[in-house]
């Protein structure tokens, strides 16, 4: 979605909600509202989130905050407001005031100081747990667990966890959310932890899904399960009626307003009913890779378009034991942003209590602010310039798994996601429901890691795209099942991969290999064994799928079969070669289709193997059969976005070059060197180079319609900017 189409239907859902409530969902174009009363959603590019704990009030300085919001150039304040503590002087019964707020305002005054700066405000709610009080009033309100018991707070035993689809989301926090729009008039309410923990088998939950499915509720959680299932589509609909109650309320107090839940369990729904979103995917713990906030973003826009994306970014460590008070480095803040920002999203810093004690933090996030507001119009992105889409399934997480070659199915795409990273290439997520023509227009290659659930409908859309000229990269089981996680007898994608299921999955292949078939080279597969002509074979995948060719192919790459690792006497391959082909290449009419039997994307992620990686990149790269619209030279590991704008054009070189890079958190940025080379876009006319990040006017060559550009240091985030007329 461009931002002009944006403005044009932002509203549709919510402008549904007020005028009919939730059965406006089967059909949310019922309104579309005027431009003028949506105007703010677009505004805010730099958030700041102060998430008041309990004891503030009294105890912090509300003055500190607005004037380091004013020197960052906030424009946009998420505050803490009611649920769990009310940070005001709320009038309704159960609803817990802070005991440390006396007669002030706490939530007040910051309200009123940011209006005065110009910011705009979304307030924040939590409504997942409660006081002795509330139990004590309305046990029914209290989430209960498997064996029948009202469940404790899990981090702190003095509060009770809600159910979130019950009266106490629908009928009292509606009550609450309506007193905060009455009193404060935000943009806006954001939710936090909304929509539970675990099944719930409270006396709600058992009636309503009994009513719902005839069935009871599932006794634990099996996504293979079919009661869970039907347990996990109610649940989403019920979500869908929280969303849409709180939503109709709070438009009714203020039309422009937006209800903003923290996470959806579906992207595509996500998409369609949020005229914004704030993506809560604070930092990295354990063996998160960097470029994972950009994966976030990347399946949010996939859904959302250009809506409004807000990153929420973390100051503390994000690690099993929650130290909340904590603070990063400079280094890991400063690349988490940039992974965010250099894919689309604008950046929120929370800080966890107004009381501050480690003030270590602040320089980081102030620089980063203070230069993207300087460059504010270079990140206004219009529409992202990539064109290679990775596919990410929701309904294969949800409905595939349970055999031991399903395990860990996640590996594939990211395994894919880091190899395309390494290889340079500008590239975007792509969701599984969201293949029409009109979703896929831009693209030129699609890569389907493992996607093994894909409806008869997805398939031909899929054929569809390539018979337009479109190009796909394929691995492992894609299209062996339909969207239910049926098992089909053959690929729903054999007719376009060429080959038939052998009825077969091999594996763990211990001690197997790829031969790399030097003296089969031709002019269409000579870039297959790119970077790999001086071995004759390289480690196999971990599990391949058995097939059977219907079409005649190259033979770059075949399998020599596993033979004994032990005892060493007995370490020499059986077979010395076969003809058994694991990379299946086809021309298509103006399109290409690789089809790799193996989890060679998965194999990736596990191993680290630079042979996989290599292997992948020479794949994609023939697939693509076209120029990146952005090169990059030179070393290092550097994540490329490239975006446009109004009257320019940019390339985010985000440095990801680390020995920390597996496992956080960078001790330190090194800087890189590259060379840069861009097409420019067709008519369009150069009339300046900028280093955004850096502010420098760097020389630069404009020949054959690409400009070529150094970029002496990169640091963390770089910006190449090219102004258009």
């Amino acid at each position: 979605m461009e931002r002009r189409d944006f403005i044009k239907t932002t509203g549709l859902v919510g402008g549904a909600f007020a005028l009919t409530g939730p059965s406006a969902l089967a059909n949310p174009a019922t309104r579309i509202l005027a431009p003028t009363e949506t105007f703010w959603l677009d505004g805010p590019m730099r958030w700041a989130q102060l998430a008041f704990v309990e004891r503030d009030p009294g105890h912090y300085d509300p003055d500190f905050w607005l004037n380091y919001f004013k020197r960052i150039h906030a424009d946009g304040a998420l505050l803490s407001a009611g649920g769990i503590v009310a940070f005001y002087p709320t009038k309704i019964p159960l609803h817990h005031r802070s005991d440390f707020m006396g007669n002030s305002d706490t939530l007040g005054y910051l309200v009123e100081g940011c209006k005065k700066q110009g910011m705009k405000i979304m307030l924040r709610t939590d409504p997942h747990a409660v006081r002795q009080d509330v139990y004590n009033a309305h046990p029914d309100w209290i989430a209960v667990t498997v064996d029948g018991q009202k469940r404790r707070h899990w981090a702190n035993p003095d509060l009770w966890v809600t159910c979130a689809l019950g009266p106490y989301n629908f009928d009292f926090m509606t009550q609450v959310n309506q007193e905060i729009m009455e009193k404060f008039q935000p943009e806006g309410i954001f939710s936090n932890r909304w929509h539970g923990h675990d099944i719930c088998y409270c006396e709600h939950c058992k009636t309503n899904f009994k009513t719902a499915s005839g069935l009871e509720l599932p006794k634990a959680a099996d996504k293979l399960d079919p009661t869970y299932r039907k347990w996990a589509d109610w649940r989403m609909k019920r979500l869908r009626e929280v969303w849409s109650v709180w939503d109709a309320g709070i438009r009714k107090q203020k039309p422009t307003a937006r209800f903003i839940p923290n996470g959806f369990p579906d992207k595509v729904m996500t998409g369609k009913e949020a005229d914004l979103f704030f993506a809560d995917q604070q930092a990295r713990r354990g063996l998160t890779p960097p470029w994972a906030n950009g994966k976030g973003a990347k399946e949010l826009r996939s859904t959302l378009g250009l809506k409004p994306l807000i990153g929420i970014f973390s100051v503390g460590i994000e690690e099993e034991f929650r130290w909340k008070d904590s603070v990063q480095n400079d280094a890991e803040i400063r690349i988490w942003v940039a992974e965010g920002t250099a894919n689309g999203m604008r950046p929120c810093f929370v800080k966890f209590g107004g009381d501050i004690y480690d003030k270590r933090w602040m320089e980081a996030v102030a620089k980063l602010y203070e230069g993207y507001h300087k460059n504010e119009k270079y990140l206004r992105n219009t529409a992202s310039l990539a064109r290679v889409g990775i596919v990410y399934s929701e309904q294969t997480d949800r409905n595939y798994g349970g055999k031991p070659w399903q395990q860990k199915s996640g590996d594939h795409l990211d395994g894919m996601y880091h190899n395309l990273v390494e290889n340079r290439i500008p590239f975007d997520m792509v969701n599984d429901r969201l293949l029409t023509p009109e979703d896929l227009k831009r693209f030129k290659l699609l890569i389907l890691p493992n996607i093994a659930a894909l409806s008869d409908t997805q398939c031909k859309q899929l054929q569809a795209f390539v018979d337009n000229g479109g190009s796909i990269v394929s691995t492992f089981e894609t299209s062996l099942y339909d969207e239910e996680g049926k098992q089909r007898s053959d690929f729903g994608l054999a007719s376009l991969f060429g080959v038939s299921y052998d009825q077969k999955v091999e594996g763990p292949l211990r001690n197997s290999y790829l031969q790399l078939r030097q003296d089969a080279k031709n002019s269409q597969t000579q870039l297959i064994l790119k970077g790999l002509d001086d071995t004759p074979r390289i480690i196999n995948t971990i599990y391949k799928v058995n097939v059977k060719p219907t079409a005649t192919f190259p033979s770059p790459i075949t399998l020599i079969p596993t033979y004994p690792d032990l005892p060493m006497e007995d370490v020499y391959p059986r077979v010395a070669e076969t003809d058994t082909r694991e990379l299946y290449l086809r021309q298509v009419g103006k399109g290409r289709v690789a089809y790799i039997p193996g989890d060679l994307d998965r194999s990736f992620w596990q191993l680290m193997g630079t042979d996989h990686g290599q292997l992948l990149s020479n794949v994609v790269n023939w697939a693509l059969d076209e120029e990146p619209v952005a090169a990059v030279m030179g070393p290092g590991v550097i994540d490329v976005n490239v975006w446009r704008q109004a009257n320019s054009m940019t390339v985010h070189l985000v440095n990801l070059t680390n020995p920390m890079m597996m496992k956080g958190p960078f001790r330190e940025l090194i800087p890189v060197e590259a060379q840069v080379s861009i097409t420019v876009p067709a008519g369009a006319k150069v009339t300046g180079v900028k280093l955004l990040m850096s502010d420098q006017k760097p020389k630069f060559e404009l020949k054959g319609g690409k400009v070529t550009v150094t970029v002496p240091k990169i640091l963390d985030h770089e910006i190449v900017a090219l102004d258009l007329a």
